[in-house]
């Protein structure tokens, strides 16, 4: 692209994204019993506002990972949430019913808190917080060779991802490449080339950005054994090269399993 063509594309960009609203319930608590701890397993619900939600996102998180996102956040943001109250631990009771309920009622109101604050809503903390833990046992998986099972996880943490980074939809495109493979090795390569073009929709003015090449390569290999438009592909693919020849090397696979390495 020109700079003119770049600078045409993010305007556009910039005038059809709206901000996405997100709405956080704690839907219940659960006390786990393991050999040498106890402790009490928060369900989140997270909910698009405005409209019919069918892609809501579930998950479970401890108060400790409660706690490890407050600190994180501390380091960073203490100014900007020196308002926000952080539920704090109590030296006993904190198994009780009262207490949990108390709990989840204001661990509710601390992400709703620290939602409505811009940078944190923004924040890498607040995203690891929300899709970390699946992120990394989805890549696990892909790694071990476990394809249908790193596909059930990262099918169900995409769209809670996809909402939390719309201001950057680059970020989502390890996570649907991941996808891709999945697909591709599960031998179901019609939706591996449509979670490819989901990819590269992000990365549409992205030609330096890392997956793109491989990314390429791999729709060039799935738009040829689908009998689609490959040559188109390939020619977005050989431009690429010649203009970023250093980025020839990993193919998509190999780029893929190394994410959430040292997570």
């Amino acid at each position: 692209m020109t700079t003119r063509e770049l600078q045409e594309y993010w305007r556009g960009e910039k005038g059809h994204w709206k901000p996405i609203k997100l709405l956080f319930e704690i839907a219940s608590a659960r006390i786990e019993q393991r050999r040498i701890s106890k402790f009490v397993m928060y369900q989140i619900v997270v909910i698009q506002t405005g409209s019919f939600d069918s892609n809501k996102a579930v998950l479970e998180r401890r108060y400790s990972d409660f706690e490890k996102l407050q600190k994180s956040l501390l380091k960073i943001y203490r100014e900007e949430i020196e308002d926000v109250v952080f539920p704090g631990k109590r030296l006993t009771g904190n198994f009780t019913e009262e207490m949990i309920g108390e709990r989840r009622l204001a661990l509710r109101e601390y992400l709703r808190l620290l939602y409505a604050i811009r940078a944190v809503r923004r924040s890498r903390e607040l995203l690891d917080f929300l899709t970390g833990p699946e992120l990394r046992e989805a890549f696990g998986c892909l790694r071990a060779g476990q394809y249908a099972r790193a596909l059930d996880t990262l099918l169900r943490v995409v769209p809670l991802l996809e909402r939390l980074t719309a201001h950057s939809p680059a970020t989502l495109v390890p996570a649907l490449c991941a996808i891709l493979v999945c697909y591709r090795d599960l031998e179901r390569p019609a939706e591996a080339f449509a979670a490819g073009e989901r990819a590269l929709r992000c990365l549409h003015a992205r030609e330096s950005h890392r997956y793109y090449v491989p990314l390429l390569e791999a729709m060039v290999r799935l738009a040829y054994s689908l009998g689609k438009d490959f040559a188109t592909l390939q020619g977005r693919l050989e431009e690429s090269q010649l203009r970023w020849p250093s980025h020839r090397g990993f193919s998509l696979k190999e780029l893929t399993v190394q994410e959430y390495l040292s997570s």
